[in-house]
């Protein structure tokens, strides 16, 4: 499965290349307010779609773009053709495909290529992390003189909300990230490159591949599985036990 998932990540990452290369205005249409989706998008999604019903046809599939296959064993693939659009569209280099597994209620394997920056994650329940085939250690341990965040609030979570969470770092004196793409900014923390990330009005296919990945190197989240819906947003925070101390549970809640 491992090798499978991993091809198939890197032949999703040509054809998204291919689309970065030669990006038209014309092939970008709004979804909402700061929410694209393209051509590529569009294109990676359907690639990865027949490619995994081929590789498992009992499995499900569930995308960003429309993609929704009910399986009959318990498992379902969770895609983000690219999670980064706008800065895709842009011509940033910060997105990437996601394909995680979501099996028991739970996360159980990732694999996430950023292609633009080559970087291919794998691992998750009994796959060993490895960024680029090398394993991956555990990062420094949390010190608050020198903590950094990532950030990702979606445009549709409230300005209150919103402040809840700058109003934190700030109290806590930290430094944050906000890159504009929740794959990109889990891989930082895999990376140790942050200590913690807090993302509100995220979607299951934004996380599902990572957080497996770094639950293998110890890194938790506050994501409750056994109630939340792959097609709900998701407020929560992901990091090691002591940064995971700090935060008030409020944070995490929608302003009433």
């Amino acid at each position: 499965m491992q090798s499978d998932i991993k091809t198939l990540a890197e032949e999703a990452g040509e054809i998204a290349l291919r689309h970065f290369k030669e990006l038209s205005p014309n092939a970008v249409e709004t979804k909402g307010h700061l929410d694209l989706v393209t051509a590529a998008d569009r294109e990676v999604e359907h690639f990865l779609t027949e490619r995994l019903h081929a590789l498992y046809p009992d499995d499900g599939i569930f995308g960003e773009e429309g993609a929704a296959i009910a399986g009959r064993s318990g498992r379902t693939w969770v895609i983000d053709p690219i999670d980064g659009t706008f800065n895709f569209v842009r011509g940033g280099d910060q997105w990437a495909i996601s394909i995680g597994l979501f099996e028991n209620r739970q996360p159980r394997f990732g694999v996430v290529n950023a292609p633009v920056r080559r970087q291919m994650l794998v691992g998750g329940d009994g796959v060993a992390p490895t960024m680029n085939g090398a394993l991956l250690g555990r990062g420094p341990r949390f010190d608050l003189k020198r903590g950094c965040i990532g950030v990702g609030l979606h445009p549709a979570v409230s300005p209150a909300d919103q402040h809840a969470v700058l109003n934190f770092i700030m109290a806590q004196r930290m430094a944050f990230r906000c890159c504009g793409s929740s794959t990109i900014s889990l891989i930082e923390l895999a990376l140790g490159h942050v200590d913690g990330y807090i993302g509100l009005g995220e979607a299951s296919w934004d996380v599902m591949a990572c957080l497996p990945i770094l639950s293998a190197l110890g890194i938790d989240n506050t994501v409750d599985w056994r109630s939340a819906k792959l097609d709900e947003k998701l407020r929560y925070a992901a990091g090691s036990p002591a940064f995971l101390a700090l935060l008030e549970p409020e944070l995490l809640m929608a302003d009433a």
